[in-house]
């Protein structure tokens, strides 16, 4: 294993975990809109904070409308991410993308902002909190590998085909380690810091993920990890996680 001092792993490796299982998650769309959670019914209220949106790889802001609609129901100020298809070097997406809505949201909250990210959108996520420490409130990730990419072979094969369009698209202008554990680009090295003491953070993920290796999707502070039942892609649509979220981003508020 290919594994600096911090923690993080460097290289990819393929996680022995069951993928088929991921075809379920339509059944925690329908548990959600039969939770009162979903409702917003026992579970604390926002004040207005913003939040802002991050898809998965391979993934856009489509697929999280019902995540987005409940946070404005609860009384929160939802903001996509507005990266398009997340299929794309980290480093450019924060920085000609995700970050213009990042400001916008600052902008007409005039407060500081929450981020929550699903899968690889989570990782970009705790990048940007160690960019933008005095900016972000708290970063909540949702099944997200950001201590290295251990996955299952599909998605380590689909993230080489990515990383080499993006070689071909960009050439110079990204590094030749792009889109590997090995880039010395600032999303990365933002991502390897410890996160500072202000910011709060919440890592929620599922022992029956079928996408990615969950150990590498914890914090290691008890207090930060919090296990829920389900698949992978479910996470976006779990009662159990919205539940954590609307705690976690109560919590946040009082502790700002």
């Amino acid at each position: 294993m290919a594994t600096p001092n911090n923690g993080y792993r460097l290289d990819y490796a393929e996680a022995d975990v069951t993928i088929w299982k991921e075809a379920l998650f339509g059944a925690e769309v329908f548990l959600l809109h039969a939770s009162p959670v979903y409702y917003g019914l026992g579970i604390p209220h926002g004040d207005g904070s913003g939040v802002v949106l991050v898809p998965g790889f391979l993934g856009t802001d489509s697929y999280l409308k019902q995540l987005h609609s409940w946070l404005a129901r609860i009384g929160y100020r939802p903001y996509f991410s507005g990266i398009g298809l997340n299929a794309e070097c980290p480093n450019l997406l924060i920085q000609h993308r995700l970050n213009e809505n990042i400001e916008k949201a600052l902008l007409e909250t005039e407060r500081k902002i929450h981020l929550i990210g699903h899968s690889l959108g989570g990782t970009i996520t705790r990048s940007v909190a160690n960019q933008r420490p005095d900016d972000i409130a708290s970063v909540i990730t949702l099944g997200s590998p950001f201590r290295g990419t251990v996955a299952h072979r599909t998605v380590l094969h689909a993230a080489e085909s990515v990383r080499k369009h993006i070689l071909k698209e960009h050439g110079p202008r990204v590094l030749r380690a792009c889109y590997t554990g090995r880039c010395t680009c600032n999303f990365l090295a933002s991502l390897r810091r410890k996160m500072p003491r202000s910011m709060f953070e919440t890592a929620i993920y599922t022992r029956q993920d079928g996408v990615v290796d969950w150990r590498y999707c914890i914090t290691g502070n008890l207090n930060s990890d919090f296990e829920v039942s389900g698949n992978h892609i479910g996470l976006a649509f779990n009662a159990s996680v919205y539940t954590i979220i609307a705690n976690r981003l109560a919590e946040a508020q009082t502790s700002d």
